[in-house]
């Protein structure tokens, strides 16, 4: 018998209507479009808004249109798994929010936090499920509602994040497509540069807590960008070396879209061109969890059976990591 693969053989990503500009944060702190577009590439971001609206009212809008778009019925659905940082409360996990909203009922669910590496990772995790052989259909979905979290009193951090949701549907494949081989790491001592201060079990929110700002991402920049621009490049020549491929091999990297200046190192590191990496930070900002199959979605029509993609991301904890997969479809 063929070894067992999980392929992605569906993807859709969704995002909010309302915008944040450049030049609508040069009114809101000390910045401009030119300091931030030069240090970032960003030059808007998507925001969620609405009384009582979070990261799974997101997440559920992808995982709907991906059911729709693979003609694909919620009770097919074995595991339901959620990249998250911003989860809609400490529990139940945002996972079973989005199962409910979507309908699906006879899947097991939870959430995975990674950071930014969290949509990667969880690939790694839902792909072991489906070579198992005892799962059929697995849905993983990267969402987070960053603004949630965000402090736009902060010039340094409130310019680099959005909000946006993405989801993929994985099942086995015998033909060699699929995920076929990652590497993932952690370094928890990195923790203390990029991180949120208050709202868990060591340093409950509080009054005190609460007037400190200290439920917001706080990040050490220089540290963060000087690691991340490292170990994403690392990790992604490692793939490429593991197994055998040269650049003219590679159809497209998939980046975490925190920074263009990362984005641009780990290409050069791979020796591609502009044009076989995907880029949409300048639209979107930083999504966290959303970025990679935000990419992906965005470039569907593009990939074609076989094409080779290797995946990267780099976040907070630190965690990092890098996926090789053979794309298993044609356009539709």
């Amino acid at each position: 018998m063929s070894k067992i693969t999980a392929a992605i053989t569906g993807i859709q990503g969704w995002v909010p209507e309302d915008l944040l500009t450049n030049k609508d944060l040069e009114k809101m702190v000390d910045t401009t479009e030119e300091w931030i577009m030069t240090r970032t590439g960003i030059r808007e971001r998507h925001i969620l808004k609405g009384e009582g609206k979070g990261t799974s009212d997101m997440a559920a809008e992808a995982v709907l249109g991906l059911l729709k778009k693979t003609n694909t019925k919620p009770e097919e659905i074995d595991l339901l798994i959620c990249a998250t940082v911003t989860p809609d409360m400490v529990h139940p996990a945002t996972a079973n929010i989005i199962s409910d909203k979507a309908g699906i009922k006879n899947a097991f669910s939870f959430d995975l936090n990674a950071a930014c590496s969290g949509f990667l990772f969880a690939l790694v995790t839902a792909s072991k499920y489906i070579e198992s052989g005892g799962y059929k259909k697995v849905i993983v979905v990267g969402a987070d509602k960053m603004s949630s979290i965000t402090d736009y009193q902060d010039r340094t951090t409130c310019v680099l994040f959005g909000d946006a949701s993405g989801a993929v549907l994985l099942e086995p494949n015998h033909e060699g497509y699929g995920i076929l081989d990652s590497a993932t790491y952690t370094d928890g001592s990195g923790r203390m540069h990029l991180h949120q201060k208050a709202g868990g079990s060591a340093r409950p929110a509080s009054h005190e807590t609460v007037d400190a700002r200290e439920h917001f991402v706080f990040q050490e920049g220089q540290a963060v960008f000087k690691f991340a621009v490292t170990r994403m490049a690392d990790v992604a020549v490692e793939i490429m070396e593991r197994n055998n491929l040269k650049s003219e091999d590679i159809a497209y990297l998939v980046p975490h879209q925190a920074n263009m200046r990362i984005i641009e190192a780990t290409a050069r590191r791979m020796g591609l061109q502009k044009d076989k990496v995907m880029i949409n930070i300048e639209r979107y900002g930083n999504t966290t969890n959303a970025t990679i199959p935000m990419c992906i979605y965005e470039w569907e029509n593009q990939l074609k059976k076989g094409d080779n993609l290797v995946l990267a991301a780099f976040g907070g904890g630190f965690t990092w990591g890098s996926i090789f997969l053979k794309w298993a479809y044609d356009p539709k």
